[in-house]
């Protein structure tokens, strides 16, 4: 039985690792959300100027969904040497990474200068965007939940998942501001680069901090382990077989879980922009700042719905977060549909708010299906694959049903599909809240029979 008495760091030591975690995780989310909305409001004519407009989205679009068929390298990559050598030198490389393919956006010739090698020098960087954030997710969650205790383990690591509002608002912020401040042919021509070289001053910041912090203790145990039975001849698996050998499960449960919350986020905040503007008669910034201010919205509910996990169990708040969703849906693009700002905040932050149920919990709860010499690589598989199927073609799915159907009905059923699965998924998993995550499992000898998934454990 799990004793629940993982020795927490002292308490000056949490917040300084948590603000590690999310000034890392906010400059990354900063970086792929800054992608996502220029894809949709400025890529489209300065790299495929040949198409016609909604097309020209869509082939943006299908750049946006590259970086997510990157993550799911990033994930086993990251993941196998996180395992191996640790959380926090991954979370640098990481954040090294994604920062400077950001940066080098900024300075990418357009299509007027270069022709076909400008989109091809874009897809290539959204690459490495991509292969980045697919390994900076599993280890800043689990840096935090690997330094907490059992009791408070849902709000902790719930502040790096603020990391993707508070992203999404650096980035929706800067460019509505300079979509405020300066006319259509200066940002289309030169403004749009500003955020993306921003983007260099933001990785300095976040590497200062992020270096100040210690490796995780549980895996610091761990790994002490692991080289005692190195010394005494045993041999071990590479992380990414002893995940799909044991806690393949896990790992089902964990793709389907974000289903729901990843598709319906890229609908809310990135499909909206093209949703709003072409559908409803609403202009860029007014699409703009209601994403801005649905995201500091969801900044802050995202902790509140991690601190109910700790009290009533991370499957309650997920399976809320999925059904709401899904049941939001059709009032949803009815509301943006009336092209009043009023009503497309209100469709917006609802939105995100019911979003913020699933992604609160998910960090603490995906931490806890994994052992320790595991867990970077389980998590952040059962994370970033879901996000090729899930996230990666959620806009561009959109974009093609509005194009096929001219009508939002077909992209309301396709999110309350994404949240039938994942209501399936989490309700077939068990409930993790109370797992000792300094506990071996898998690690000595009997994966079957301490496999997270396979018992549930108490204080």
């Amino acid at each position: 039985m799990a004793s629940g008495t993982t020795a927490p760091p002292p308490p000056a030591s949490l917040p300084r690792i948590v603000a590690a975690s999310l000034i890392g995780t906010t400059i990354e989310w900063y970086d792929f959300f800054l992608y996502g909305s220029a894809a949709a409001l400025v890529f489209n004519k300065l790299f495929f100027p040949d198409s016609d407009p909604l097309v020209g989205t869509l082939l943006s679009f299908l750049t946006y969904a590259v970086g997510f068929a990157a993550r799911p390298l990033g994930a086993l990559v990251f993941g196998h040497y996180g395992d191996r050598l640790g959380r926090k030198k991954l979370l640098v490389l990481s954040l090294v990474m994604m920062g400077g393919a950001t940066f080098a956006i900024g300075l990418l010739p357009t299509h007027a200068s270069v022709g076909a090698a400008a989109p091809v020098l874009l897809t290539v960087l959204r690459l490495v965007q991509g292969f980045a954030l697919g390994g900076e997710w599993g280890g800043a969650v689990l840096l935090v939940s690997e330094h907490g205790d059992a009791r408070r383990r849902g709000f902790w690591a719930s502040w790096p998942q603020t990391g993707a509002p508070a992203g999404q608002l650096l980035a929706t912020g800067v460019l509505s501001l300079l979509t405020a401040v300066l006319s259509d042919d200066a940002f289309g021509t030169w403004g749009w680069r500003i955020p993306f070289l921003l983007s260099g001053l933001l990785v300095m910041v976040g590497l200062w901090i992020r270096l100040s912090v210690d490796e995780s203790p549980v895996f610091k145990e761990a790994l002490e382990r692991s080289e005692a039975r190195r010394e005494q001849g045993a041999a071990e698996k590479l992380p990414l077989v002893a995940v799909l050998r044991h806690h393949w499960r896990d790992v089902l449960v964990a793709m389907g879980a974000r289903m729901a919350e990843n598709i319906s986020y890229y609908v809310i905040t990135a499909f909206i922009l093209v949703y709003a503007t072409t559908s409803a008669g609403v202009s860029k910034q007014t699409a703009l700042n209601a994403v801005l201010i649905g995201s500091a919205v969801h900044f802050a509910v995202i902790p509140a719905w991690g601190a109910l996990s700790d009290r009533v169990g991370r499957r309650p708040v997920y399976l809320l977060g999925a059904a709401g969703i899904g049941l939001w849906m059709f009032p949803f693009f009815a509301l943006v549909d009336t092209g009043s700002f009023g009503y497309l905040v209100l469709a917006v932050t609802v939105g995100l708010i019911l979003h913020g149920a699933m992604y609160a919990p998910q960090a603490a709860f995906f931490a806890e299906m994994f052992a320790t010499r595991m867990r970077y690589s389980g998590a952040s598989i059962g994370a970033q694959f879901a996000s090729v199927a899930a996230g990666a073609p959620a806009p561009l799915v959109a974009t093609a049903l509005l194009a096929d159907y001219d009508s939002s009905t077909p992209i309301a059923l396709y999110v309350i599909a994404a949240a039938v699965l994942t209501l399936i998924a989490v309700g077939v998993a068990r409930e993790t809240r109370h797992r000792d995550l300094a506990e071996v499992t898998a690690e000595d000898g009997d994966p079957a029979a301490t496999s997270p998934a396979a018992e549930a454990r108490t204080v």
